[in-house]
């Protein structure tokens, strides 16, 4: 022992030192998700994108997926956010839509809604957020675990979910706008008050100055030949606008009051932004909305020194004004088209910002949506195409009228959310009624509807176990505490119109192709040219930045890496 001994003693440096190279990651993740983006949107403006934009250098260096798709419904932005994030579907990760009954309290719930928590920066009613329902962990949670949380995760939108659910749990910021007073905030899940650079972009009032300028065309108006006219029936005008056509006045549109807020923020000890009394929160609905959230990433990123830190950091950004664009307008309009080809300068600055921060080839990219879109249903009628608008509140009022018939007075529906009716259980128990037999009862109500194709009891749906098909992706979009108990499927190209009889623009939510196909783009570190006919998931964009990281993927994630991507 007194020989070895010296040996080891002089052996110890030796083990203690790095024998081959750091264990290569990029410098700075940036997950994009555009909300309701259609695949085809890629090649639709295609000949209006520049060559040097955000979507054809995307394509032109990276990686494209031509057949992703979700695999669940219903496809919304809170369930489209978490799955992509956690290699899941709402099955396993809980978030089943953006609301939801619970039959706990009696009382629905918001997807991100949290009273434990309060307001960073804005009002209660907007700032009362967190990743609370979300039932696994996400990517980037798995990023900040690998690496003893040294990486710093941000997650920011103009929508509180498209920012809170990518950022995770255990994320270092998630940031979403307050159209009150025309800031970003958070909450008190994570930080007490917000950072100095947050305040000082808050009060410089880049949303008010966006909402200064009128919304004109970016090209000649003639030039729009992918949309449909200015002004046709299926759009939705603008609250003051006597037509939905361009140009639109947004300093008068503006014009109305916002709430007060400045109490809150002071109270909070935070420099409130300038007071005004217009409507900021308009600027959702327009494409200046999605340079605002650019302007903002940009702020994080040099202010919070992404990328340039030794250790990987994640930026999620999530452009949100798409969405609002697409439900009132529709996805022929003029404006949808506009919207894209703003939002192509936007990435193209914020490539460009993430890439000279961080190093060129520094940067892995992945680009996606939470969803896609039905065509607006006034323009499948106009050219005789099959599709329209079913009233959510008369299904839900038949169902009620039939349980009626049959067994009485009562409240027998309680709600009716992302296409499914939730019975008055307490009721029935009291009633002494089976719930199955009931479920099925509804089950042939809704089948006799108009445009309704086919209805699924959740005991059915329970029993069962599906491959492929309708019964798929109604499985995995449920979770038995917070879904319903008779799950409805509209027909192709019929969509639920809350406004019914009046139905104008487009919404989403089945799991038709035009709501599940969605683009799939990979762009930047050790990612090669190509592309990829493949039917693959949404579920499996999660683990393959996983693989891309070596690290750990999520805690329910049901997806597989993407090969062909990560192929050298």
């Amino acid at each position: 022992m007194k020989k070895i001994l010296p040996l080891l003693l002089l052996a110890a440096p030796a083990l203690g030192q790095k024998t081959g190279p750091a264990l290569p990651r990029p410098k700075l993740v940036l997950g994009i998700v555009v909300d309701q983006m259609r695949y085809d949107y890629l090649y639709r403006y295609w000949d209006k994108y520049p060559a040097n934009g955000g979507f054809k250098r995307l394509l032109g260096e990276g990686f494209s997926y031509e057949s992703c798709h979700y695999n669940y419904v219903p496809t919304y932005t809170g369930p489209g956010h978490a799955s992509l994030y956690t290699g899941t579907t709402p099955a396993t990760h809980g978030i089943v839509g953006n609301n939801w009954y619970e039959r706990a309290t009696g009382h629905g719930t918001y997807v991100t809604d949290d009273k434990t928590v309060q307001p960073v920066g804005g009002t209660l009613a907007a700032g009362q957020q967190s990743p609370e329902h979300l039932l696994t962990t996400t990517i980037t949670d798995e990023l900040r675990l690998a690496t003893n949380f040294q990486s710093k995760v941000i997650g920011l939108s103009m929508k509180d979910r498209g920012s809170i659910l990518p950022a995770g749990h255990a994320a270092n910021a998630a940031y979403w706008y307050d159209g009150t007073n025309g800031a970003f905030i958070t909450s008190t899940y994570y930080m007490p008050a917000l950072p100095a650079w947050v305040q000082q972009f808050n009060a410089a009032g880049h949303a008010s100055r966006y909402l200064d300028q009128a919304w004109t065309t970016l090209l000649p108006l003639g030039q729009y030949t992918e949309s449909t006219p200015d002004d046709v029936p299926w759009e939705s005008a603008f609250k003051g606008e006597a037509k939905p056509v361009f140009p639109h006045d947004l300093p008068a549109l503006s014009a109305g009051p916002a709430a007060p807020v400045a109490a809150t923020m002071q109270a909070a000890g935070e420099k409130p932004p300038k007071a005004t009394s217009r409507n900021l929160d308009l600027i959702r609905s327009t494409p200046f909305g999605n340079s605002l959230t650019a302007d903002f990433a940009l702020e994080a990123l040099r202010n919070e020194q992404l990328g340039e830190r030794g250790v990987t950091d994640f930026l999620a950004v999530s452009f949100s004004c798409t969405d609002y664009v697409g439900h009132q307008f529709g996805t022929t309009a003029i404006e949808t088209e506009d919207t894209y080809l703003r939002l192509d300068r936007d990435l193209a600055r914020l490539l460009d910002a993430a890439e000279k921060q961080a190093g060129k080839g520094q940067v892995l990219v992945f680009l996606s949506a939470d969803h896609a879109a039905d065509q607006a249903a006034g323009f499948l009628q106009a050219h005789k195409l099959p599709g329209g608008g079913v009233g959510p509140a008369i299904v839900r009022d038949s169902v009620q009228r039939a349980l009626v018939r049959r067994h009485g007075a009562g409240q027998w529906v309680v709600s009716y959310e992302n296409q499914q009716i939730y019975l008055n259980r307490p009721l029935l128990a009291q009633k002494k009624l089976d719930l199955y037999a009931v479920q099925q009862e509804v089950a042939e109500v809704l089948r006799a509807q108009p445009h309704i194709t086919q209805a699924m009891t959740a005991t059915d749906l329970q029993r069962s176990a599906w491959t492929e098909g309708l019964g798929l992706y109604q499985q995995n979009g449920f979770y038995p505490e917070r879904s319903g108990d008779v799950l409805a499927v509209l027909a192709p190209g019929w969509l639920e119109a809350y406004g019914y009889p009046v139905v104008k623009g487009t919404t989403h939510g089945a799991s038709w192709a035009y709501d599940t196909h969605v683009p799939l783009l990979f762009w930047g570190w050790h990612v090669r040219h190509g592309e990829s006919l493949e039917n693959v998931r949404i579920v499996d964009v999660a683990p393959t930045i996983a693989r891309f990281l070596h690290i750990q993927e999520p805690s329910g994630t049901t997806g597989t890496p993407l090969l062909e991507v990560l192929r050298p």
